[in-house]
């Protein structure tokens, strides 16, 4: 097997059974974001105590990318702080427009979908769960 190969089955895993999807019992930051280029959507809900994020809910609808992307998001903010949650967005940002070599940070399944690099119609696809949790945090931090 390749690592694309690796890559494929990795985003399908995530597409076809997607972290995060329990409703939350408390909502302590919420966003939404929205593609209108290709219509995916995505509602991002965190709960948050003392600053560390304890529960990631996404729901949304979208394409096998974007619902990937977001399960990923799910699996690895969930017990980071809200800074350390904000740094992994900006590295995945990064690494999705190709700003960020891809030997230069570990980032585990999130390595996976920067092959869409190859597909720049998809990089929207893949960054909209990242930019939507940037967007809450700015959002957080702006309520302070």
């Amino acid at each position: 097997m390749n690592l694309d190969d690796l890559y494929r089955d990795v985003v399908m895993d995530h597409y076809k059974n997607p972290r995060g999807r329990e409703p939350l019992e408390r909502v302590d930051i919420h966003a939404e974001g929205a593609n209108p280029s290709c219509g995916d959507e995505v509602g991002l809900d965190l709960q948050v105590q003392e600053g560390r994020i304890l529960k990631v809910g996404v729901r949304g609808r979208g394409c096998a990318v974007s619902t990937a992307s977001g399960s990923i998001l799910a699996e690895m903010v969930d017990g980071l702080t809200l800074e350390e949650a904000g740094r992994v967005a900006r590295r995945m940002k990064g690494a999705l427009k190709g700003e960020v070599g891809p030997g230069e940070i570990d980032m585990g399944d999130l390595e996976a979908l920067t092959g869409v690099r190859k597909f720049p119609v998809r990089i929207k696809c893949a960054l909209l769960p990242w930019v939507t949790l940037l967007e809450a945090l700015l959002d957080k931090e702006k309520e302070r």
